[in-house]
């Protein structure tokens, strides 16, 4: 069977020299999603609201591709994902990925996500979580009125008051993707994230890609405003920005910080850089299509692009340099890839644990899965 993705002596030298011994044996992803194919409306005549070259690294992922990918990327660590669908328009089809999402989580044991709508009704909401023995929710900036413009959009547009008191009540976890071009460092955002804080204080909070801080200019006075929170936690998922990673640190501590990967896009063959604000990933030529016209990708060929290993180590290594320019312990490492995220999981499912859905290379039973 022909592997799900091409893995590299560079890959290798890369996980051995820079992670193997760096990571922790258990390791909970916080950030993955899983869909298939067929739940993407293919009309594609809504308007963008988001970023495209994310969907130039796979078609799908369904729960065998993510447990393979554990397999492949962490040969020597057992894995554990919290996994939720992926929208891409309003159109595609919402009911059948989270009956997806809630099918493979059964079937992996792992914690899942609902993808809510923010026209739901409070109780439908609620319904429809506990139906699905979901542990929580994570809307789409994409399902907001579609009379708003895009920089327009609050988080209150997708995440309305109702369903806040609904997942405050019950516990439950809330994955925000917040919007605005200004990402973590916008006033509009940082006075909403505050008042979530103060208003829902049951409300597990976990602030996605650290606010989508992916250069030092989306940071701002935001820091300083957010380190006077004392409930809700940052993913590092799809950063690799080293100096926001350790901003973050030294504002909220280890004990608020998450592992998360963003999978399946942390497959991606790339490393980042920044550019006056703006990222840019630098992928091998050819490989993820035509980006000629795409601000956030570049193309390199030859010993540069041989050079370039997958976007969840360069993840990984931007925290880990991080953690030691700030000088985080080994137990503090532990928490920030396990033992934060397990805690947030139990209390969101009164008590209730998982095992990993990938077990390190000696134990491991999962099968290779589809190709994409």
């Amino acid at each position: 069977m022909k592997p799900l993705f091409e893995v590299k002596p560079v890959d290798r030298e890369f996980y051995a020299k820079r992670l193997r011994d760096w990571l922790p044996d258990k390791i909970i992803d916080i950030h993955t999603h899983v869909w298939l194919d067929r739940f993407k409306d293919k009309r594609g005549n809504e308007p963008v609201r988001s970023v495209t070259w994310p969907a130039r690294v796979a078609k799908d992922c369904s729960i065998e591709d993510l447990v393979e990918t554990y397999r492949v990327m962490f040969p020597d660590k057992a894995v554990t994902p919290l996994i939720f669908g992926n929208v891409f328009a309003e159109r595609d089809d919402r009911a059948g990925n989270n009956r997806y999402v809630a099918e493979s989580a059964v079937k992996a044991n792992c914690p899942a996500l609902i993808c809510s709508h923010p026209e739901w009704p409070a109780e439908e909401l609620e319904a429809r979580i506990a139906q699905g023995k979901f542990v929580g929710a994570k809307s789409y900036l994409t399902l907001a009125p579609t009379y708003l413009p895009e920089k327009e959009i609050r988080i209150y547009d997708y995440f309305p008051h109702a369903h806040l008191d609904v997942l405050n009540r019950r516990g439950w976890i809330l994955m925000l993707h917040i919007p605005r071009d200004g990402r973590l460092r916008d006033p509009v955002n940082l006075a909403q994230l505050l008042e979530i804080e103060a208003r829902y204080p049951r409300l597990r909070v976990v602030i996605a890609h650290v606010g989508r801080a992916y250069c030092p200019e989306d940071v701002g006075n935001a820091f300083k405003v957010l380190s006077k929170t004392r409930n809700m936690c940052f993913d590092i998922s799809a950063n690799t920005n080293a100096l926001v990673f350790r901003q973050l640190i030294e504002a909220v501590g280890p004990k608020r910080i998450l592992f998360g990967s963003d999978l399946v896009i942390a497959r991606m063959r790339m490393r980042r850089i920044c550019e006056r604000g703006n990222y840019v990933n630098i992928v091998p030529a050819g490989l993820y299509g035509d980006v000629s016209g795409d601000k956030h990708m570049r193309e390199v060929s030859g010993i540069e692009a041989d050079k370039l290993s997958f976007f969840m180590f360069e993840i990984i290594n931007a925290f880990r340099r991080a953690a030691e320019e700030t000088g985080l312990t080994r137990s503090d490492v532990e928490d920030v890839f396990f033992n934060n995220a397990g805690r947030m999981l139990r209390g969101a499912r009164g008590g209730a644990k998982y095992r990993t859905v990938q077990e390190p290379k000696e134990k491991a039973t999962a099968k290779c899965g589809r190709k994409t």
